[in-house]
């Protein structure tokens, strides 16, 4: 893929080689506080993840000029756009692009000059405009829905419409605020697809705000957890997510989190008793507080026995480490299978495929064995 053509606008205008976004901000609106300092270099991708409420929005409305920052700064490509000791650098001229969920195009407007928009904004001529904006077309793959407004879209159509007036508009950064939830699976598919071709060609830093990780996986190189208005972890997205330090990004992760204290350099043992060993060693610091994580899907099942019980389940719990046994709380469908919690294990999630839950004649209240190879185990220190 190739930038953008070359209008009449100033060459500055264009992404700089060097361009970055730092924020380091405060932010107060009511009750909830925002705090947050993150860099995202150029050509790279920082996703945001965390629960409702935690601040993702409020993070990008700030960096976007939308929301007052009251102690901090923000600063892309070496300008200061904004924070508590400046004035702040007027909406059009920051030059963020923002792309939501919804794509907000102007319904009266074909989707050739909803991308021209922007050009016509900074200067570029009407003919110049529309030459650059069916270039953006083509490259989202609308060649020929020139003349089409959004009325005649459909919704996966509208977003590649407003990715591409974004995109037009040259910004120097660009903040993706979960562009692909309401999306249909195929249409989200092809837009992570059109963000990833053009995120080389451009050379901004992204700051990609989502609920799902695989967005993540498929754009970022980087990861920060935002939680209740604090970041409380950041970086590569195979350690965010391949170990996450807390249960929600767990959860969104698909992996069982188990917190408790180092038995040796690379054993956990939680408070219930379960004991997990990792095949490698990650320096633990015998009682000091660690974690094992998991995937659900890795764990071996068998039934315990005819004439297993709650107690006898609580002493197979104790035969070793990576095994435990338990009692059937509750079954709930997963893709593909079946996933069991226990009510000795209630946060540990274990998946199995259809066929093995019809073998082992699945109901609440029965007694199962549970294994889990070292090898599928990652011990991490809690910091």
């Amino acid at each position: 893929m190739s930038a953008a053509p070359e209008g009449r606008r100033d060459a500055a205008a264009g992404p700089a080689a060097d361009a970055a976004l730092v924020a380091e901000l405060e932010v107060e609106r009511g009750g909830f506080r925002l705090e947050a300092s993150l860099a995202v270099g150029a050509d790279q991708v920082l996703a945001v993840l965390g629960p409702n409420g935690s601040g993702k929005s409020t993070l990008l409305g700030a960096i976007a000029g939308h929301v007052p920052v009251a102690r901090g700064e923000i600063r892309v490509g070496g300008r200061l756009l904004g924070g508590s000791t400046t004035r702040d650098v007027p909406l059009p001229a920051r030059r963020i692009g923002l792309l939501g969920q919804q794509p907000l195009l102007f319904p009266h407007l074909s989707a050739l000059e909803n991308v021209a928009f922007g050009p016509r904004a900074q200067g570029l001529g009407r003919r110049e405009a529309r030459t650059e904006s069916a270039g953006w077309l083509e490259r989202v793959g609308l060649a020929g829905f020139e003349r089409r407004r959004p009325a005649e879209l459909s919704g996966g159509q509208q977003q590649r419409v407003a990715l591409a007036r974004t995109l037009a508009a040259r910004p120097a950064a660009l903040l993706l605020d979960e562009p692909f939830a309401a999306l249909d699976v195929e249409a989200a598919a092809g837009m992570r697809r059109l963000v990833r071709e053009h995120r080389a060609a451009l050379g901004i830093p992204m700051l990609l705000v989502t609920h799902d990780p695989l967005d993540a996986l498929v754009l970022a190189g980087r990861a920060a957890i935002l939680q209740a208005g604090r970041l409380v972890d950041e970086g590569p997205i195979a350690r965010v997510l391949g170990h996450p330090r807390t249960p929600f990004i767990a959860a969104l992760a698909g992996v069982d989190l188990v917190e408790g204290v180092a038995l040796d350099p690379a054993t956990v043992r939680a408070a219930g008793g379960l004991v997990l060993r990792s095949a490698e060693r990650a320096d633990l610091v015998t009682g000091a507080p660690a974690s094992a994580v998991f995937a659900p899907a890795a764990v071996h099942v068998r039934a315990a026995g005819a004439d297993a019980s709650p107690g006898a389940a609580a002493a197979v719990g104790e035969a070793g480490a990576n095994r435990w046994s338990g009692t059937v709380a509750s079954l709930e469908p997963t893709a593909g299978g079946v996933r069991i919690l226990t009510a000795e294990q209630p946060k540990v999630a274990v998946d199995v495929p259809t066929a093995a839950a019809v073998a082992l004649d699945l109901e609440p209240g029965a007694v199962l064995a549970f294994r889990v190879d070292p090898a599928d185990v990652s011990v991490r220190p809690l910091v």
